[in-house]
Formats: structure tokens, sequence, C-alpha cells
């Protein structure tokens, strides 16, 4: 890829960041089945199309090593070799580590945490309230997920701040258009996590507790087991996946409902409408933008011609705003029904934490509505702080008053 077309490309992401809806619209209507030189990809927009392709596993692959961008990426280091996380696996090795993964991450086990969820929440929104005021993001949306999956994993509170820089370098380096420092920095935040971990991960070997780690460890399904990069790769993932979308998820979710007053009227009213308020949350301003494939095969598709190893980027975004799906799509409904949004993806590759990225956001939402009747921008005159990522869509910044 030249400089040119990685500037290209750079724009393209760019012009997304701030408020991507209407490129997608514009990209729909006009190319729904769209090439960008810049990136040597197809751009997907459509519902009808976004969701053939997640659902279709042997058509198209979520292998991105077997694609023409990795293989030109990986000539940036040596070092880029990653092991594959579920995210990146096709059937059988994403239906083995699935398997064992769910054995240990069920939706029983998530909905016992939710005495617990709602102990941080309450206590959260006291220290707001004692302080007049905060920061939806760092002093509500991050402290309650990353409290939550290092309780899971069995991190000691003093440790838990490690996390918050880890997880962001290696959030920003799965953005379409990584640099060489984004990469080398992902692979110092990889190798300190690792390091972290094998160090818990020998402990419960020696010792087990009831915890996500040792779940891991322990999980096994006809012989078979992970490996411990395995489990450094699966902690790896939901150490980032399990915090960062679900902070986008309550921050997203939370500034809309303040830009779509008569919504947070509404739900005020009638806190019943919490689950329906927080898939519209996730549909509306999606925490994750996109995601992509791999075409396993010559093939064509929304009469483009694709060769096997070209890249389709599938923009969530865009097919959660397609007016074939859903009517006014632009406008905020928080008791829309049905709501088949792709946040958490589709098929066999369907986020394992979605119970619990839902369960945060039901719970803090709903209390932070009732408990602040009067919830504000502190800043309204000013533009909000959207952080530097376009895969993960969320914000740096949301002062908040009371």
């Amino acid at each position: 890829m030249s400089s040119v077309q990685v500037d290209q490309g750079r724009q393209f992401l760019a012009l997304l960041r701030e408020n991507p809806y209407p490129t997608y619209r514009m990209l729909r209507e006009s190319d729904p089945v769209f090439w960008n030189d810049a990136l040597q990809t197809f751009i997907l927009t459509r519902h009808a199309d976004v969701s053939a392709v997640l659902k279709d596993h042997g058509q198209w692959s979520a292998n991105r090593r077997e694609s023409e961008n990795f293989k030109q990426l990986k000539g940036i280091s040596e070092d880029f070799d990653f092991p594959v996380s579920l995210l990146g696996l096709d059937p059988p090795d994403h239906t083995r580590l699935r398997t064992l993964v769910m054995k240990a991450f069920t939706p029983r086990m998530v909905e016992r945490l939710r005495p617990r969820v709602e102990e941080i929440v309450a206590g959260l929104l006291d220290e707001a309230e004692a302080n007049g005021g905060f920061d939806l993001i760092s002093d509500f949306a991050y402290p309650l997920p990353v409290t939550v999956i290092a309780e899971m994993l069995g991190v000691p509170p003093s440790d838990w701040e490690k996390f918050r820089g880890w997880s962001s370098t290696l959030a920003a380096s799965i953005d379409p258009m990584i640099t060489r420092d984004q990469l080398a920095a992902a692979l110092v935040a990889r190798n300190a996590l690792w390091d972290y971990f094998k160090g818990i991960i020998a402990r419960r070997r020696a010792e087990p507790r009831e915890d996500l780690i040792s779940g891991l460890i322990a999980a096994e399904e006809e012989g078979h087991s992970l490996s411990e990069i395995e489990v450094l790769v699966m902690l790896n993932l939901l150490l980032v996946a399990g915090h960062e979308t679900t902070v986008n998820l309550q921050g997203n979710g939370v500034l809309a409902l303040l830009r779509n007053p008569d919504q947070l009227e509404r739900l005020r009213r009638q806190p019943e409408l919490i689950e329906t308020a927080v898939e519209e949350m996730l549909r509306y301003d999606s925490p994750v933008q996109l995601t992509s494939r791999v075409a396993a095969t010559d093939s064509e598709f929304g009469g483009k011609s694709l060769r096997q190893g070209q890249t389709v980027m599938l923009l969530l975004g865009a097919a959660n705003h397609d007016p074939e799906v859903y009517p006014d799509p632009e406008m905020m409904d928080i008791s829309r029904t049905p709501n088949p949004h792709l946040s958490f993806s589709r098929g066999i590759h369907f986020c394992l934490g979605a119970p619990l990225a839902r369960l945060e956001g039901q719970v803090a939402i709903r209390a932070m509505v009732a408990r602040f009747p009067n919830l504000r921008l502190a800043n309204p005159d000013h533009p909000v702080a959207w952080r530097e990522q376009l895969v993960l869509r969320g914000l740096e910044t949301l002062p908040l008053r009371i």
C-alpha cells in the first residue's frame, strides 16, 4: 500500500470518527458494496448484506491472516504475528475454543453478578452526588466494567488501574490503519499483560479459586482443554472486549439520551423500558462500528467480483441505520421493537459477553436516570470529545452535572 493510499485511507477514517452516519447513508444509497482503493477493501453498508456475511462462515473467513491486506501489513514488523483470538478463528478451531470458554462464561454466572453490579453502581453514584457532578467516562463508565471483569478474573483491586493503560493501547491497535508506533505500543502492552497473567495462571493451577481464570484452566470438553497460550489470548480478549465496549455503550447511550430529552424523560417515567432502551442505544450509536471478513473463494457479491483473500469491511453502524429494517433510523426510540441490531455481531461469532454488557448497561443507566432527575451536560456549548478510534466508537470524556 502506497503512502498516498495510506493518507487517503486515514482521511476517510477520520471523516467517520466525529459523526459517521451521514457518510454511511451516502455509501448505502450510492454504492452499498463500495470498493475503497485507499483501504484496498470492499465496504458493506446494508443490513441484509452485512448480516448475510456474518452468518456465512463457509464463504467468508474470520481469519484476517488469510487476507491480502494482512500479508502487506505483516511486512511492517515480524512481530505482527499476534496469536489469534476467537474473533479471528473459523471452525473447527473456533467451535472447540468457544465450547470450552462457554463452560466458564455462562449466562447463569453473569446473572449471579447482578447484586454486585448494583452495589458498584450505587457506590459510584454516591460519589457523583457527593461531588455535585462527575465525568461519565472516567468516574463511572470505566470503573464499573473494569471492576466487574477484574473481579471475575480474580485480579486484586490494587492492579485494576494497570488494566486501563494496557486495554486502551490494545484497543487502539485494532483499527484498520494501524501505524508502526501503534503496533510497537500494542506489542509492549500485550507482553506486559501476558507476563502479568502468567503469574496468576501459575497460582491458579496450584490453588484454584471460584473465578474465571480458574474456570478457563479447568474447562475440558471431549478430552480437549485450553493451552496456556489459548488462555492468555482469551484473557486478552476478555479484558478489552469485557469493558471497552461497555464503556462505550454507557457513554454513547447516555449522550444519546441527553441529546433526545423526550426519550430521557420517557425512560424516567417508564423505567421498565430499560431493556428495549439499551438495545436502542446499541443500535443508535453502536459501541462497535465495524468488523471484517475475508473472501474464502473467488465470488460475486452485490454485483461486484471478489477474489479470494480480499477483505470486506462490514459497517455494523451503517447496517444498524438501514431504513429497510428500521423505520426512521435516525430517530431514537427507546421502545423500538423489533430491533435486530448487529452490534453484537451475528452467527457463530455472536458476542459471548453480550449478557454481561446488557446487564451492566441496564443496571447503570436505569439507576443513573432515576437518581439524577436533573442530569445534564456540564459544557453544553462545547463539542464532545471522541476517542481517536473507529472500530470501538466512544467518548474520551463527558462531564455531567446533576
